[in-house]
């Protein structure tokens, strides 16, 4: 069986930038410091526990998501070998 690695990678991308964006999001409405989540600034230029921030990482998550989500598929097709 063979996966479809561009439909993988789409979905790999809106997950991630959701998750980014809800969890920075849940942080800021019910007053949370996020100390984990301001660790995402390392690899996410721009990003930050704020609204703006939440959007900016989305951006990032999903770009980050399509690609580990292409080379995921890309790689278990090269290995599956069918």
């Amino acid at each position: 069986m063979k996966l479809n690695a561009k439909a993988l990678a789409l979905t790999c991308g809106v997950l991630w930038a959701a998750t980014i964006l809800l969890s920075t999001w849940w942080l800021l409405l019910f007053g949370f410091k996020g100390a984990l989540m301001q660790q995402l600034d390392h690899f996410y230029f721009g990003y930050s526990v704020s609204w703006l921030g939440g959007v900016i990482g989305a951006v990032w998550g999903f770009v980050d998501g399509c690609i580990c989500g292409f080379v995921f598929g890309w790689l278990y097709n090269r290995l599956a070998g069918d």
